[in-house]
């Protein structure tokens, strides 16, 4: 009977894990594990950081209160820089968590975590048909009665889509602009994802006329479950119109931006590979046009009749052409700017970035026009990085996140070319199809990855001195070197250097991918995110503490004065309009002013650093409410202080 009983147990839980739905579990349980770490473990732990992420947060808090879903409003004042989605997201967010932190992050970790899931479908369904169906167009036209069909788990657990979702998660750039709430990460999620969506419509097009879509008994006897990764039923048009309604998502996000650069991108690799026209047919232009113009003009045709003039001057004029064509606040830098930025924010596979580029041979047209679409997934690769990158370096103005959506190019072509030259042969590491050139190139990347390491272990080593003097954290310095974050950075980059020179030397290139993916995420773990709380208990925490103190201390009618600097959040905490003055001659002028003096209330509450107070020449006739970090909360009355000078 207990042998019975014991092959009964071991038959429940063997079945399961021969069925497709043990290895899906598997699947969304390995994404979900990814995304969870990566985007929304502590995500609302810590306060909104200024300047940008509190301008967003109240905007769309006041879109909750006023009912207004047109109109962004910030401080009292209409903030036309951003289209509306981002405010939407979030005021749906707040309805769902409430209004906090979660509620801003959620809109931009989600749309992170919706990326990365469909760029694992995407290279399941590379490997799909690259891995297993090596149809090539002659065998398509011959006739064949059977196909190979691997295992639904072969694909699942084949590691290249694992790579790739993994790269598209911890790097940098993706992780931390996944962690704010601003709309940069959910322009970047809604453009790559269109373009994902492109190539797979694109793909499944040539697919649909396959040996395994003409069989079309054997496609109906499939599970449901391995039809997502197998075309069949012309599921090109399905991709097609998604490509459509996420490029509206991603116009209804940043502007123009959100359609230029997509059709930049896929023009550009059309024309290269000679197939514009006939893929032109195929996208339902007429479709998608009507679909993208329904999703997009509404909201931007009664933006415009609502604020006119200003709408036009402020959104097209200045946040797009302006920035562009000329330095938008202050926002200069040199034309080797992105340079850097992809080397840090993609770090350390960016290091990888030039020999991936140049072993997919893109230069090569003739032969990129002879592969099958699916196999061209490296070049659209290509041309998405190049595009974006040499796009921004154009433009005069330079920020770090214009580049974030070219990251999801980088990780695909990152993992494609480690699976395809590494781990396919590892045993062969000094015989593998490389050409000589590029095979010295793959060994100067590595050593250029111990390099980089080892300067990011220094550099951690010593970070404390290298940080200047900031007068919102006097005391940041110093608390960071006695946390010892700075050393425990140092031992995590040395040992993860010492670990790729080992599998170097012993010529086991494979781990090499392994280890620089642990060490980074080692690395965010047990150093970067503490050392972010650290920095918001110093930066943020003392104007979240006294944003509560004017919220339980304020009296019917008192304004609230900045002086001396400008942080948004405190319009978001006290969930009231802020009066701010950089210069202390226009805070005393305001002050002076007879619509102040003869408001409603008799007294004013002024918060500053005590420098920029004392220089009010307020004489000592204030009250001391509360102090924080190197803030103070002051209320002064009016009468007493009619003639600041």
């Amino acid at each position: 009977m207990k042998l019975s009983s014991d092959q009964k147990t071991q038959a429940f839980f063997s079945h399961p894990i021969k069925t497709h739905w043990f290895f899906l579990l598997l699947a969304i349980l390995g994404l979900g594990l990814i995304g969870g770490l990566a985007f929304f473990w502590n995500l609302g732990n810590l306060g909104l950081l200024d300047e940008t992420e509190p301008l967003f947060a109240e905007a769309s808090r006041q879109m909750l209160v006023t009912g207004d879903w047109i109109t962004p409003y910030f401080n009292g004042e209409t903030r036309f820089d951003k289209p509306p989605l981002i405010y939407w997201l979030m005021a749906i967010a707040y309805q769902m968590v409430g209004v906090n932190e979660w509620g801003v992050r959620l809109p931009s970790a989600f749309s992170a975590f919706i990326l990365v899931c469909l760029g694992f479908y995407t290279l399941s369904y590379y490997v799909q048909w690259t891995q297993f169906y090596t149809v090539q167009k002659y065998e398509q036209q011959s006739l064949m009665g059977s196909f190979y069909k691997p295992q639904f788990r072969t694909v699942i657990l084949h590691p290249l889509p694992w790579m790739a979702a993994t790269l598209m998660a911890f790097n940098p750039q993706i992780i931390a602009w996944a962690r704010i709430g601003v709309s940069d990460l959910l322009l970047t999620a809604c453009m790559g994802s269109a373009l994902l969506a492109f190539f797979l419509g694109y793909a499944t097009h040539e697919e649909n006329s396959s040996p395994l879509s003409e069989n079309k008994q054997q496609v109906k006897n499939l599970n449901p479950f391995k039809l997502l990764l197998i075309s069949g039923f012309n599921r090109s048009q399905f991709w097609y119109l998604a490509f459509y309604i996420l490029s509206a998502l991603a116009v209804l996000t940043k502007g123009p931006v959100g359609i230029v650069l997509p059709g930049l991108i896929i023009g550009s690799f059309l024309i290269y590979v000679g197939k514009v026209n006939k893929v032109l047919s195929e996208m339902l232009p007429l479709q998608g046009s009507i679909i993208f113009f329904a999703m997009t003009l509404p909201w931007y045709i009664l933006v415009t009749l609502i604020n006119g003039e200003s709408y036009i001057n402020s959104f097209f004029g200045y946040h797009n052409f302006e920035r562009f064509t000329s330095v938008v606040n202050h926002h200069a830098a040199p034309w080797y700017f992105y340079f850097i930025v992809v080397l840090v924010g993609f770090a350390p596979f960016s290091v990888y970035l030039p020999v991936a580029i140049t072993s997919t041979q893109f230069w090569k047209r003739r032969y990129w026009q002879r592969q099958t679409r699916i196999q061209q997934l490296k070049l659209f690769s290509v041309f998405w990085f190049a595009v974006i990158f040499l796009f921004f370096t154009v433009a005069v103005t330079k920020l770090p996140s214009y580049v974030l959506p070219l990251m999801p190019a980088s990780a695909l072509l990152v993992s494609i070319f480690w699976n395809d030259h590494i781990f396919q042969n590892n045993q062969d590491y000094f015989n593998f199809g490389f050409k000589k050139n590029i095979f010295k190139f793959f060994s100067i990347s590595i050593l250029i990855n111990i390099i980089l390491l080892l300067g990011a272990a220094i550099i951690s080593y010593f970070s404390y001195k290298l940080l200047g003097y900031d007068a919102d954290m006097p005391n940041f310095r110093t608390d960071l070197q006695t946390s010892g974050l700075p050393h425990r950075s140092a031992l995590i980059w040395l040992m993860t250097t010492f670990a790729i020179t080992i599998s170097w030397y012993q010529k086991r290139i494979s781990r090499i991918f392994i280890i620089n993916l642990l060490g980074f995420i080692i690395f965010f773990v047990w150093v970067a995110t503490p050392a972010y709380s650290l920095l918001d208990n110093h930066r943020q925490e003392p104007l979240r503490y006294l944003a509560q103190t004017v919220v339980q201390q304020r009296k019917l009618g008192e304004q609230l004065i900045m002086v001396g600097f400008k942080k948004p959040s405190l319009v978001f905490y006290t969930q009231n309009p802020v009066e701010y003055y950089p210069e202390l001659t226009d805070a005393i002028h305001y002050i002076n002013t007879p619509e102040v003096q003869n408001s409603g209330s008799e007294s004013l509450l002024i918060l500053g650093h005590p420098r920029e107070l004392n220089n009010l020449g307020l004489n000592n006739q204030y009250q001391l409410i509360d102090q924080k970090g190197s803030y103070q909360l002051i209320r002064i009355k009016k009468k007493d202080n009619r003639n600041l000078t």
